[in-house]
């Protein structure tokens, strides 16, 4: 090879070494990148982040069945600990554990045993996948056994109470619980509980109402059973006797939503309502559902990734200069009236909102 050429070659590598530089953020390798540098999904997950470890308090959860941090806290603490874990960002881990840990000496989680109290333990559970640290599996894997303590004649948990949102609450706590010990035994309950949810409240559209007396396909309420499907089928193994039958489901579901998505890449409060306004939540949640199940392959990539694209996209306009996300839902009980969720208050910064973001944004990061 001659001086010239040897040089041209040289060229090239050093290119090509930089343009994998440029790609790459803490390791993580952007292969689906489709954004500029200002909505970057590792930018606006930490921004997010940083505002949750910002807040003095926590989240809290006072009712008659139980008392302690909110699911939604939870949820977003989850999706923190997941984007620190992918960015290799063991200080960030350190503060969120920090955060955390004052859980076991306060007492924080009290008289749990409703399906919003036990879900606090897809937290722990994601902390000790990231540290090892053998107190937050203990913690997480109590209230995963809590959950079916005195099962159903079916083999479900009592907690099963046919809202939609059950499908997150359960599923997540079950597929966390196999991840954390290998245990196919949590990913039998998850998959149990996934086909009974299905027959009860999946419509032949593929969309799922709010519950019983609650015939609306709300937002938010989609989202949870959106991404509790996502992160089942993530981790269920393609030889389960139960996989083609939720994969179904799963994808009977997406392709609804990227029917029902509208053209500025959000989803509605009520999905098939023109009239209902665009809502940032449940908008995070099917962009995160449809992004894992393309990087999964149980999507079609040609059909489906502008479809999670797009929702990124249009979801960082909605957030501000402190990493709070707008136009969320706030909390919504069930209702057989449809002013009810037309009419909810839309708020900034509320944590239902908050932690499907971070999921996204660890999702887009994802090989």
């Amino acid at each position: 090879m001659n001086r010239k050429k040897y040089l041209h070659l040289i060229r090239c590598l050093f290119l090509f070494y930089i343009g994998y530089v440029a790609c790459s953020w803490n390791g993580v390798l952007e292969k689906d990148r489709f954004w500029h540098d200002a909505i970057a999904p590792q930018k606006i997950g930490r921004m997010v982040t940083d505002d949750l470890l910002s807040r003095e308090e926590f989240m809290m959860y006072r009712t008659s069945h139980y008392t302690g941090i909110h699911y939604a806290e939870a949820c977003a603490g989850f999706g923190a600990v997941r984007l620190a874990g992918l960015l290799k960002d063991r200080e960030l881990l350190e503060k969120l554990s920090g955060r955390y840990r004052t859980a076991f000496r306060d007492s924080l989680v009290k008289d749990a045993g409703h399906v919003d109290a036990n879900v606090y333990g897809i937290l722990p559970l994601e902390l000790f996948l990231q540290t090892r640290d053998e107190a937050f599996l203990k913690q997480g894997m109590d209230l995963a056994s809590r959950q079916w303590l005195n099962p159903t004649a079916d083999g479900l948990t009592h907690e099963a109470r046919y809202w939609v949102d059950d499908i997150w609450m359960i599923a997540s706590l079950q597929v966390q619980a196999f991840r954390a010990t290998g245990d196919t035994m949590y990913l039998d309950r998850a998959a149990r509980v996934m086909i009974a949810y299905l027959h009860k409240l999946q419509q032949p559209n593929g969309l799922f109402f709010h519950g019983a007396n609650a015939p609306f396909y709300w937002g938010r309420g989609n989202g949870w059973a959106a991404a509790g499907m996502a992160e089942l089928l993530t981790a269920l193994p393609q030889t389960h006797p139960d996989f083609e039958y939720i994969l179904k489901g799963y994808r009977k579901m997406m392709h609804a939503l990227r029917r029902f998505q509208a053209k500025d890449g959000m989803w509605r409060q009520l999905l098939d309502n023109e009239a209902s306004w665009p809502e940032s939540s449940s908008t995070a949640m099917f962009g995160y559902a449809v992004c894992a199940g393309v990087k999964k392959g149980l999507l079609e990539k040609e059909e489906f990734q502008t479809v999670y694209q797009n929702a990124w996209v249009a979801l960082a306009g909605y957030v501000n200069e402190k990493g709070q996300l707008r136009q969320v839902c706030s909390g919504t009980a069930k209702s057989d009236q449809i002013d009810y969720y037309l009419n909810r208050p839309r708020v900034t910064g509320d944590l239902h909102g908050q932690a499907p973001l971070l999921w996204f944004a660890a999702s887009l990061l994802q090989e």
